[in-house]
């Protein structure tokens, strides 16, 4: 008779066969596909999880009670399920697939699908998440979002279809979906083809009221043109104009949340009375040298490495040597201590640059994030953990944060993202909301598999050092406090704590 542990192999290799022939998908209908057997077993070890009744996702033992299992697996199940349960016949709603196409990518907490063979329930999904279907019609050509097959309204019908208050609520959506529309005569088409006449003098005021003046009047006219009385309206509380060079929904998304955030940061500045101090390059190079062990120690220590401040000691007096002592080598908190000095020293070597010439910080910022994330790592290089071309460039894979209902741009994106984020910093002349918004937008992309934190801390205080404010150090203790605040901003999009967070940083150190 085989053994538990037997047994359990034989329901894993089912499960992995599965994955195998199904390109590692992300949702399994249980016993459908597996036998009851196998699936009790794999559930009842931790290597399933359910949704719904007879609906599964792959998991790992101990991940019981993590969100990110889920949120990993949100769209390839709505997707899934939608399918089984509609065929082809759904959408989301249009606002909803605006929401898409914006590339906003934190987890919806409720889902509004449309299809005529819907009944109008909601269906009640992991983690507060749900799904509500609506008995009603869905365009004649959906559009199939090619990364997780959702079904979408077209983004010109979409953007007509929305209503006024999607338009004051959702404003960052809405400006940034918007943009992305190239070619007027494509809503013109549509409008006219739907009878969408007032919905038609909508977006022509919402196309004026981010500069696209022409767009607007060419649509107005060509309503007229076919004998429809259109009036203008502009949805909009306030009128923001955006580039015509930007394209990406992404790098408009990055411009369109900085010009927010921005606004409060500065009023919070205000209210916090921080003023930058006189830039002394002596004294800041040695308040550096001065607070590097105890940054280095909560910074590391955030990110999970257990480092003491023994180790951190033998690293910057150069005692630590991966060539001659196997336990250096082998020992990661030693290589992220070693690759955290390197990083710190090439900053350090930077800021003094460019406080000698007088140049730009934010320029700083732009020449040297991918080298400060470069040598946090480097020690790995060298211990052959990891290849030297794996740190060149950004991320070229999915990532996920750790609970976090917010998903990181898909890596497609990230490049357009990046350069948004350097414009901001080039274009933005004030010191703290660089180093606030740049710490925060550098975590929001997420633009590398590991060591974003880190990379972000130090973009932070690489603007604070050069704008005559303190270098400042997120204590270890106050972790859940920075994640949080760093959580509210990526989900709500609300940055008031976070910038409250760092003030009370600076203020400690004053």
């Amino acid at each position: 008779m085989a053994t538990l542990q037997e047994k359990l192999a034989q329901s894993l290799a089912v499960l992995k066969a599965w994955q195998d022939e199904h390109e590692d998908n992300l949702v399994i209908q249980g016993s459908r596909v597996l036998g009851e057997a196998h699936t009790k077993r794999l559930v009842d070890n931790g290597y399933l999880q359910m949704v719904i009744k007879g609906w599964y996702i792959p998991s790992s033992p101990g991940s019981e009670g993590d969100s990110t299992v889920w949120y990993v697996s949100y769209w390839s199940f709505v997707t899934a399920y939608l399918d089984s349960k509609l065929g082809e016949d759904w959408s989301l709603s249009p606002e909803l697939s605006l929401y898409f196409y914006s590339g906003k990518s934190v987890i919806p907490k409720q889902l509004i699908v449309r299809s005529p063979k819907a009944s109008n329930n909601i269906l009640s999904l992991p983690f507060g998440t749900s799904i509500l279907d609506i008995k009603a019609s869905v365009p004649k050509s959906v559009v199939k979002e090619p990364r997780y097959g959702v079904r979408l309204y077209p983004l010109v019908l979409s953007l007509l279809m929305a209503s006024p208050d999607y338009y004051r609520r959702q404003s960052l959506e809405a400006r940034t979906c918007l943009v992305m529309v190239r070619d007027v005569s494509a809503i013109s088409a549509t409008a006219i083809e739907g009878g969408h006449s007032t919905r038609a003098g909508r977006v022509a005021g919402a196309l004026r009221s981010i500069g696209r003046e022409e767009m607007a009047d060419s649509l107005l006219a060509t309503m007229r043109q076919v004998g429809y009385e259109v009036t203008e309206e502009n949805p909009f509380e306030e009128n923001i104009r955006i580039p015509s060079t930007t394209v990406s929904p992404y790098a408009s998304r990055i411009r369109l949340m900085w010009r927010k955030m921005r606004q409060v940061v500065v009023s919070l500045k205000g209210t916090a009375g921080v003023a930058p101090c006189k830039v002394d390059l002596p004294e800041v190079l040695s308040n550096m040298d001065a607070t590097y062990i105890k940054d280095s120690y909560n910074s590391l220590s955030i990110e999970g490495y257990k480092v003491t401040e023994e180790l951190l000691e033998r690293v910057r007096s150069g005692e630590w040597d991966p060539e001659k002592g196997a336990r250096d080598k082998e020992q990661k908190d030693a290589l992220a201590a070693r690759g955290y000095y390197q990083a710190y020293q090439t900053l350090r070597t930077a800021i003094a640059d460019t406080l000698t010439a007088g140049t730009d910080a934010a320029l700083m910022y732009i020449k040297g994030h991918q080298n400060w994330h470069f040598q946090l790592f480097e020690p790995c290089i060298r211990a052959g953990i990891i290849k030297a071309s794996d740190l060149i460039g950004y991320r070229t894979h999915q990532v996920y944060i750790r609970n976090s209902k917010h998903v990181p741009l898909n890596p497609d994106a990230v490049l357009d993202a990046m350069e948004s984020l350097s414009e901001m910093m080039r274009e933005e002349p004030d010191a703290i909301v660089r180093a606030i918004l740049g710490h925060f937008f550098f975590v929001y992309i997420h633009p590398y598999m590991d060591g974003n934190g880190r990379t972000a801390r130090f973009t932070m205080n690489s603007q604070l050092v050069t704008g005559g404010y303190p270098w400042v150090v997120v204590p270890l203790e106050r972790r859940e406090q920075y994640m949080s605040a760093l959580e509210k901003a990526s989900v709500e999009e609300e940055i008031g704590d976070f910038a409250n967070f760092v003030l009370s940083l600076i203020q400690a150190m004053r």
